[in-house]
């Protein structure tokens, strides 16, 4: 299907024209610079080495699998304020199944995953002729340049994107068909940053200590050395001895005697301090990928797990830490990107994610259900468990009194009566006994 089908009508697809584009800052080619000038010697940071680096892999793949997972619900609102999952033949289909390629935790996934590492995350609308999105595709970020027209209109300049039905090279399509979930936006407010911006560097250095210490235990785990010579030599000749060292003494032969003439001696190179201390380093280049994830260093490894147990607690920091703002900021392009009316909402369900040790969730419900804020039956939904008769309703013990009974029961000053009563002469008649 080709793209001009895949949108409504009555939009206009266009050639790329004349329209400016944002500052080139849509997706940033490299992370940064280790040093100044390593862009001229090809040692920048790029995306695709960052994404080497364990703790980089492991931050972004926790956040993405973490909220993929997440069932995305159609809520409704009632006329008391409160908010109900509800199904709509407009709307559900495509929250289901976004497209014909990916399913919802797929779809999920790779939104977040296009956000995390390029900053942006562009989804194409499909819609019906009633102007109903009923299919949604995650475009490539590398081939989507936002644009701004003369009058302040925006527009998106797509490149050619085969699998997502973008054929052309050169397509420009109004901000309307286009949901556009970014980053936190430090150059210009269409273009996110990627949180490998900071964690670059942190990376692109664990990765080159891990690469040393390669090279190192290849070598045996032998520091390397110096030939020493008794007198003066040619470069030649010191060449001649250093190629025949390394390959008859160096790596898979690192360790084996020698036998040498001519007064050469060697000396082995003792390891430094900060070379022998490479472990904390690269944690340290770890946590520094986790703060700036937001993530809790425990969550990949790089820390020992807290001493309390606590589940509960210890995922709603998560949750409020790292993947809230991705949620609420999911839900909202949705709900705008679909055109849902005021009294619809996306939602995306956190009991998967917040889910407390079966003992905790037992309590906390049975705690609900005897205080009357639940009903049995909705404690036993949470429990996934069938409804029972009579369990509709919430209940709460005979004894328990209203409010408004109390302050009724208050306003009468039955307390002042009795102790009147109380304070009265033992031979006083009491009133009305002489009528």
């Amino acid at each position: 299907m080709k793209l001009s089908q895949r949108i409504a009508p009555t939009v206009t697809v266009t050639k790329a024209g004349t329209l400016a584009p944002v500052g080139g800052r849509n997706v940033l080619p490299w992370i940064r610079e280790p040093y100044a000038g390593a862009w001229q010697r090809n040692e920048e940071v790029s995306v695709e080495t960052a994404l080497a680096h364990s703790a980089v892999y492991s931050c972004m793949t926790l956040i993405a699998s973490d909220i993929g997972k997440l069932r995305p619900m159609l809520m409704q609102i009632d006329a008391d304020g409160i908010w109900t999952e509800t199904t709509s033949a407009a709307y559900s289909p495509v929250l289901r199944k976004p497209n014909h390629f990916q399913n919802r935790i797929q779809f999920i996934e790779w939104w977040i995953m296009s956000k995390l590492v390029y900053g942006n995350a562009y989804v194409l609308k499909q819609r019906d002729s009633r102007r109903v999105v009923v299919a949604e595709y995650l475009l490539d970020p590398m081939r989507v340049t936002p644009l701004i027209s003369s009058d302040g209109s925006i527009y998106y300049q797509l490149g050619q994107d085969v699998l997502n039905g973008v054929r052309d090279t050169a397509l420009i399509v109004p901000a309307s068909e286009i949901i556009h979930d970014r980053m936190n936006c430090l150059f210009h407010p269409l273009v996110g940053v990627s949180p490998l911006f900071a964690a670059g560097l942190a990376a692109g250095q664990g990765l080159q200590m891990q690469r040393d210490a390669n090279r190192f235990f290849a070598n045996g785990a032998n520091p390397g050395g110096v030939l020493i010579a008794p007198g003066a030599i040619s470069d030649q000749t010191a060449n001649e001895i250093r190629d025949n060292w390394s390959v008859n003494y160096g790596g898979e032969n690192a360790g084996k005697i020698a036998v040498l003439g001519d007064g050469l001696k060697f000396e082995p190179m003792r390891m430094t301090a900060v070379d022998a201390q490479v472990i904390e380093q690269l944690k340290w280049t770890a946590e520094n990928v986790c703060s700036t994830f937001h993530v809790p260093a425990y969550k990949i490894g790089a820390a020992p797990p807290p001493s309390y147990n606590n589940i509960e607690a210890l995922a709603q920091e998560y949750y409020s830490t790292c993947l809230q703002t991705l949620i609420e900021h999911w839900e909202a392009c949705q709900d705008e990107g679909l055109g849902l009316p005021v009294n619809y909402g996306t939602e995306l369900e956190l009991d998967s994610l917040l889910r407390m040790d079966t003992s905790t969730l037992i309590t906390a419900e049975a705690a609900a259900v005897g205080a009357g804020i639940k009903s049995p039956n909705e404690a036993r939904k949470r429990l996934n468990l069938k409804p029972v008769k009579g369990g509709e309703s919430p209940y709460l013990q005979q004894q328990n009194y209203a409010l408004a009974a109390l302050a009724e029961r208050d306003g009468d000053k039955p307390f002042a009566k009795a102790l009147n009563t109380n304070l009265r002469p033992a031979n006083e008649p009491k009133p009305g006994e002489n009528e």
